[in-house]
């Protein structure tokens, strides 16, 4: 297995951009179109858990827009020339708030790639389930 190929970290880094500016202009036919469109696709979101496309699909419909964002990191990997991983911290205009999101993608054969999983998540100010130890 090649791990970091440069031509699919290239042709991920293109669906990732794409994503990103749909996001931010609300095209949701843009969005709909780089999810797999699949009842396996899963998508958990800052407020919501979707199974499927469709679900993903109707909560797209009923978003009017997406806070505005910057990326602070942005990190992919790939595995072989099928699946990706992409990860993206960013920062939401205005608000100080910090995200991530992860997503995997999968070269779908005849559709090429879509985004098969993702999760989106806002930074918390800590966690109550959590111990740590003294001093660290």
């Amino acid at each position: 297995m090649r791990i970091d190929d440069p031509e699919v970290l290239a042709e991920v880094r293109e669906v990732f951009d794409r994503y990103e500016a749909a996001l931010m202009a609300n095209e949701t036919a843009v969005l709909d179109a780089i999810f797999w469109a699949d009842p396996r696709t899963v998508r958990f979101g800052i407020a919501e858990i979707l199974y499927g496309h469709d679900a993903i699909r109707a909560f797209r419909a009923s978003v009017k827009g997406y806070a505005q964002r910057v990326q602070r990191q942005v990190r992919i990997t790939s595995f072989g020339p099928d699946v990706a991983a992409t990860h993206l911290e960013y920062e939401r205009i205005g608000t100080g708030l910090v995200g991530r999101e992860t997503k995997i993608m999968a070269r779908i054969p005849g559709q090429g790639w879509r985004v098969v999983s993702a999760h989106v998540s806002l930074l918390a100010g800590g966690d109550p389930g959590r111990t740590m130890e003294p001093g660290r």
